[in-house]
């Protein structure tokens, strides 16, 4: 047996003996991972070329770590499936033999419906007549998903083969076995030969992106687009096909890929700086993001046609076992009407069908300006022209499509623009640059392929690098001082307005990634209020390194006390932030009479933003909230509590208590961690209750203070989902 570490919370478990090669843990993006490491590479076999890779799967018990997907299985799946060949038809690959996934139930289930969603999107007539879908619609576009399914839908188990693991030891293979020894650890036997595999993330680890982007300052023009990504599913070096757009000062995002959260940090951008998210389909090359956009402490708003929708909410829900609806608690959903110019607070939007095998929106993004509209056409994903013209048939009933529909593609695609960026991934389900020879638009970028494009390819279409923007409309002042002004605003709701312009007059700071803002034990001088960018919140002591974002402060306790700082603060990126002098901001409060409200409540504050539940991405406005809606509780050892009517959550300052599931202790709590998540959560008490173990102090916190913060409901969901397991795990 070989054991590889291939990179944080994935594993390589090889039992030659047995014929099995398991990927032990599927984060976004575990298939380039294998590649850097030499375990996917080409070979060949009786003149067929194919990749070598894993031919199984080991699940995390828990779907979420460290608020990321923990179970991304399918590109995986999809490696062994096609780049492995072991379905296809004639392949030296196909024996006979299906992928394997392993896991606890839930997990497995979850991934099957997963997976389901990730082939074939809304999967009948009903589903896309309950999207909005006229009865005629429904079955024109099911005649086009059946094509590209080969004329059947298939359930995932006919694909793959799945393998539960409870309390007891499951054969794998002859002599091979598997079983699970606590959460995330399993231990795999053959022979007199034992593994050990843990697939736990410790506090505040990240799963490793495959590459590295350096660090970039991205500019708020009036319209523009910045490139954020070239590549595919497969490719090492680049994260996968997407666009940024600045408009007005405001960024949307077009997608959200494999490990969103790098590059938007390499770009200078945190994610409560993120007005809205433009989704074209949920394949996961562009859906896996969608966690970190649930970091926020603002729901974002989520732009996509009702199709791409309902498509994306059932394949989230499947992963995290959600009930349908619980989407509006995390994104402020608009919905785009198809095939028309949707305003968009300016910013033009036009939504158009695509032929894939989910439903996928082409978008067209426009506004207006001295000489007419400047517009951008945004691609992915697409179909060659050759290969739908085999698609086309006379016979109603047949799958397919008609002669009409793919002249109305063609016609679409070939819309001439001032920039389009389009999917050249080739194969079956994807373009082809040669298809917009002839196109007459301004400038075409080229994407979403791992390949080198050859030169008449690049005849055709320009490539963009990681950062690099397109302006179309260039901005002539800086927005991010009134959006500061918004903070401000917000954060000091009664002061007049003359004073928040004071000091928004102070100078801008400009910080390099790794410098530091405010030093731990420095009398700093000066406070820093972020304008742009991710700084790190340090207190080694206390193992506290929490991400701090647009709207946070840094120094501002200790600026205002004239005391030394507990912690340090690091820019993660690059970073702007109005320096305000310390003085100036004790001023500031003193002439408006707001001293005592801040001293009275310092220590509160010093804690919240020592835990990991309060501590991360959270503004002042929002910190402030909770501290004022706050109320201390206490208990004895031995006595319950819980929420009465589910509308509040408990966040221990001092002592121990155990959360307790059906009458089995599932974790014990302490300082810094809290009771309630299920309240929070599903508005009613379910299954569990705390116990204090010793005399245990801390806050009362309202569901109402916590409203609208998808980072913390979305903590609040990761832990619920790891007591509720191990509930159910041996002893």
């Amino acid at each position: 047996m070989r054991k590889i570490t291939v990179s944080t919370g994935i594993y390589w478990v090889e039992i030659p003996g047995a014929g099995l090669r398991i990927l032990c843990g599927c984060p976004a993006d575990a298939v380039k991972h294998l590649m850097r490491r030499g375990l996917i590479v080409t070979m060949e076999k009786n003149g067929v070329t194919y990749e070598s890779g894993p031919n199984a799967i080991l699940l995390s018990d828990v779907p979420l770590q460290n608020e990321r997907f923990s179970n991304l299985g399918e590109f995986p799946v999809l490696q062994m499936l096609y780049r492995q060949g072991m379905i296809l038809p004639g392949h030296p690959n196909n024996t006979g033999a299906r992928p394997m996934l392993i896991g606890a139930r839930d997990q497995v289930e979850a991934q099957s419906q997963y997976i389901f969603r990730g082939n074939y999107g809304l999967a009948d007539i009903a589903e896309l007549e309950a999207a909005g879908e006229s009865p005629e619609s429904a079955r024109e576009m099911m005649r086009l998903k059946l094509r590209f399914a080969f004329n059947k839908i298939k359930a995932t188990d006919e694909l793959l083969d799945m393998r539960v693991v409870g309390d007891e030891s499951v054969e794998l293979a002859p002599g091979a076995f598997v079983r699970r020894k606590a959460l995330n650890i399993y231990e795999f036997m053959h022979n007199d030969e034992r593994v050990t595999v843990d697939l736990n993330l410790a506090p505040g680890q990240d799963y490793d992106p495959p590459y590295n982007l350096g660090f970039h300052e991205l500019r708020r023009d009036y319209f523009s687009v910045v490139h954020s990504g070239e590549g595919d599913g497969w490719d090492l070096n680049r994260p996968c096909m997407g666009s940024i757009i600045t408009f007005q000062g405001k960024i949307f995002l077009i997608d959200a890929g494999p490990n969103l959260v790098h590059s938007l940090t390499a770009l200078g951008i945190s994610v409560n700086e993120i007005e809205g998210v433009f989704h074209t389909h949920a394949h996961d090359d562009h859906f896996n993001g969608m966690t970190v956009l649930l970091r926020a402490d603002h729901r974002i708003k989520y732009y996509a046609t009702p199709l791409v929708r309902a498509s994306v909410e059932k394949k989230l829900s499947a992963l995290l076992h959600m009930k349908q609806g619980a989407f509006d608690r995390y994104f402020e959903v608009h919905e785009l009407t198809e095939g028309q110019w949707n305003d968009v607070d300016g910013l033009e939007v036009l939504p158009a069908n695509s032929p894939h095998p989910v439903e996928t929106t082409i978008m067209f993004f426009r506004a207006l300006w001295e000489d007419g509209f400047k517009t951008y056409a945004h691609m992915a994903d697409i179909a060659a022209f050759d290969v739908l013209k085999k698609m086309i048939t006379d016979d109603p009933a047949a799958s397919g499509v008609s002669q009409e529909y793919f002249d109305a593609v063609r016609a679409l695609y070939l819309t001439p623009v001032d920039l389009k960026k389009i999917d050249c991934g080739g194969g079956l389900i994807h373009g082809k640059p040669e298809d917009f020879a002839a196109d007459g638009s301004g400038k075409i970028i080229i994407s979403h392929s791992a390949l080198p494009f050859k030169d008449s390819q690049l005849e055709i279409g320009a490539t963009a690098s990681f950062g690099a923007a397109d302006i179309l409309i260039r901005a002539d002042q800086d927005y991010t001082k009134p959006a500061a002004f918004s903070h401000l605003r917000e954060y000091f709701p009664a002061v007049p307005l003359h004073e928040l312009r004071m000091l928004l007059n102070c100078p801008t700071a400009v910080f390099n990634p790794g410098s530091i803002l405010v030093k731990r034990g420095e009398h700093n001088g000066n406070i820093y209020f972020v304008l742009s960018g991710v700084m790190d919140l340090i207190l080694s002591s206390a193992g506290i390194h929490n991400r701090l974002s647009v709207g946070s402060m840094a120094g501002e306790l200790s600026g205002v006390m004239d005391t030394e700082s507990r912690g340090t603060y690091v820019a993660r990126s690059v970073v702007r932030a109005i320096s305000i002098p310390s003085g100036l901001y004790r001023a500031f409060l003193e002439r408006n009479g707001l001293m005592d409200d801040l001293k009275g409540s310092l220590s509160m504050r010093r804690y919240l933003q020592s835990t990991w539940l309060f501590g991360e991405m959270l503004g002042c406005p929002l910190k402030s909230r909770i501290v004022k809606s706050s109320t201390p509780f206490s208990a004895h050892p031995g006595e319950r509590f819980h929420s009465k009517g589910g509308d509040e959550l408990f966040l221990i300052r001092e002592g121990e208590a155990e959360v307790v599931c059906d009458d089995v202790s599932v974790s014990k709590i302490g300082p810094s961690e809290f009771f309630g998540a299920e309240h929070i959560l599903f508005g009613e008490e379910r299954r569990m209750h705390a116990r204090a173990i010793t005399a245990v102090q801390g806050f009362r916190i309202p569901a109402s203070a916590l409203e609208g913060i998808p980072i913390v409901h979305w903590k609040l969901l990761e832990t619920y989902e790891k007591r509720l397991r191990g509930a159910h795990l041996p002893e």
